[in-house]
């Protein structure tokens, strides 16, 4: 099969881009033992982990909220996010700041990792459309699943990991410490 699928063929199987679309570079970071990766150009910078104001009445995965050079940015732990066990912060722990794209306007959220490893520059061909999992399992903030030689690395749909609810949350978090 090739490594382009017509629009037709990706609607079908519920993706939204072929994979010359998914191909390009991901900074990718830790969550435990796994690795993932985000389109690099959602990335607005990386930072060391930064004291958080606990916002009261949020769901346990929004951290709160951080002073980021004057501006006030909305922080997840992206471990809770994902259904992980939570896990005590050390000196490889980091925020990365993504641009999250909604409604019609892009939002800067902080996303607490494990660690932080490299950019990597994926091609088509390094690249698989996620597994559907069954009605029960959400995997649409999975772009895809990239290889390095024998290691798998979830590339996530930043955007998509949030649902509309999360992230309005996270705006109104914002604002409401502004």
């Amino acid at each position: 099969m090739e490594a382009r699928e017509t629009v037709k063929e990706q609607k079908g199987r519920g993706q939204e881009r072929d994979k010359s679309q998914l191909a390009g570079k991901y900074l990718t970071f830790n969550l435990g033992k796994e690795l993932y990766g985000v389109e690099i150009l959602k990335v607005q910078e990386i930072i060391g982990v930064l004291p958080v104001t606990r916002v009261p009445k949020c769901p346990e995965f929004i951290k709160g909220v951080i002073n980021l050079r004057g501006k006030v940015i909305p922080v997840i732990d992206l471990r809770l996010k994902l259904g992980m066990e939570a896990q005590a912060y050390d000196e490889k722990t980091c925020i990365i700041v993504v641009n999250m794209q909604m409604d019609d306007q892009n939002i800067a959220v902080g996303v607490v990792v494990d660690s932080v490893r490299e950019v990597y520059d994926f091609d088509a061909s390094q690249i698989e459309y996620a597994p559907k999992f069954g009605v029960d399992v959400d995997s649409a903030s999975i772009l895809g699943i990239g290889k390095i030689g024998e290691t798998v690395v979830m590339l996530l749909d930043i955007s998509r990991a949030l649902t509309s609810t999360e992230k309005a949350l996270l705006d109104t978090t914002a604002a409401s410490v502004q």
